[in-house]
């Protein structure tokens, strides 16, 4: 742990007040496998605040895009070398660490070519279940704190795989192991193949994007239910993207990042207004040779997301997250609704396919005396939040919205 400890991170704001650290725990010694971390503790109070882990997805893609970002401390300026301070960074609600995985994305990798090869679904959640449990004898002062898995995108994948290899480790005798789980969340989830992609083409027709006739032609060619796509459905689906054109389909209303505004000198900088080019400044960042020394990786060639060989997706993961809720643990799926990649109506069909009764109905929830979004509550534990005017990555793009919905779930009430 102290080895791991992060002394100064460069171009970091001056009036850093809380420990961060990183490092790497291998979770398979045979294969050589060692996942990268992230752990920022909170300012505040934090030997009473709860550990969340977050987990991007991809898969492939890491989650120091999560870490800086996001809902990360900092966010990187557009010189790429220096941060400025998240005043909406989730380490303020609790201790958040942010895990690379699998082997292969980002800093994490593998000593012998055995840990790329076996990449999937089900190795992600084994290896991360190992990594937190060896994580924890490094940390053993978390090791009875209240933990809360969260993620995005397909992290709906990770998430609820992860919590279920951890409930029923749980449940062995042989293990000593006891990892407190309270609940997970997942933003703009994918979670069901067939819902997934009719939601997004209902999204695009509803939002002005595409066609009536397109629309039509491929609800009536595309059969989402087996996954099979004709040729009819293939032309209806090309139509679309020309009648959609250039736009940044993770947030429908965002501009896009120009060759003008890219890598260079420090603009004045909003957290509430997104920098399209932050891809572009965190890739220089974090590949800076000085930066990879702080954080105490091996010299990387870190990109965002990478091409990881996978060898088992399901179609859906609704069963898991229906056990999960029958083991008592809260469900939180939220979306940004300016999402055009797994919009708002993928994931309202994919809940509908659960047929789980409302017990709180749809209302409003407000941040700072504005609308934040809408919030609806079903029984057994399951919960559903829309974020207003976020797209994919919520925090990027309403990071006080995100804290007021983050806190509300840590402390298990629904957004006032």
């Amino acid at each position: 742990m102290k080895a791991d400890k992060i002394s100064y991170l460069p171009g970091q704001p001056k009036g850093v007040d809380f420990d961060q650290y990183s490092g790497y725990i291998t979770v398979d010694a045979k294969a050589g496998r060692r996942l990268f971390y992230y752990f920022v503790e909170s300012p505040t109070n934090a030997s009473d605040k709860p550990l969340v882990l977050w987990l991007n997805g991809g898969p492939g893609c890491s989650s120091m895009i999560g870490a800086f970002q996001e809902l990360g401390p900092f966010r990187i300026n557009s010189d790429g070398k220096t941060l400025y301070k998240n005043p909406y960074a989730w380490n303020n609600a609790a201790n958040v660490l942010f895990l690379e995985s699998p082997a292969g994305v980002g800093f994490s990798y593998s000593k012998t070519p055995l840990g790329y090869y076996e990449s999937g679904d089900k190795e992600t959640a084994k290896g991360s279940y190992t990594f937190l449990v060896n994580w924890l004898q490094r940390f053993p002062h978390y090791k009875n704190r209240d933990f809360f898995i969260t993620g995005e995108s397909y992290a709906g994948h990770y998430v609820p795989q992860l919590a279920y290899t951890l409930l029923a480790m749980n449940k062995n005798p042989d293990h000593t192991t006891f990892i407190n789980l309270k609940g997970i969340a997942i933003g703009n989830a994918w979670i069901d193949d067939c819902t997934g992609y009719k939601g997004m083409i209902d999204y695009f027709w509803s939002h002005a994007l595409i066609s009536d006739e397109t629309h039509a032609s491929l609800n009536k060619n595309c059969d989402y239910d087996s996954g099979n796509y004709s040729k009819a459905c293939e032309k209806a689906d090309g139509e679309g993207s020309l009648e959609m054109g250039y736009i940044d389909i993770y947030n429908i209303y965002a501009p896009l990042c120009l060759p003008s505004q890219s890598l260079g000198k420090i603009n004045s900088v909003s957290i509430k207004e997104f920098d399209p080019c932050s891809d572009d400044y965190m890739d220089s960042y974090l590949n800076r040779e000085n930066v990879q020394a702080a954080l105490h990786v091996k010299p990387t060639n870190w990109s965002k997301c990478g091409e990881v060989e996978w060898a088992d997706s399901p179609t859906t993961v609704l069963p898991i997250i229906r056990q999960i809720m029958a083991s008592g643990i809260n469900v939180w799926i939220y979306s940004g609704d300016t999402d055009g990649r797994v919009p708002v109506t993928s994931t309202r069909y994919a809940i509908n396919l659960l047929r789980i009764p409302v017990q709180n109905h749809w209302r409003p929830w407000y941040s700072k005396g504005e609308v934040g979004g809408y919030v609806v509550g079903y029984k057994g534990g399951l919960t559903f939040v829309t974020v207003r005017g976020a797209g994919h990555l919520v925090p990027s793009y309403q990071p006080e919205r995100a804290l007021t919905m983050f806190s509300a779930f840590l402390q298990g009430k629904l957004p006032k």
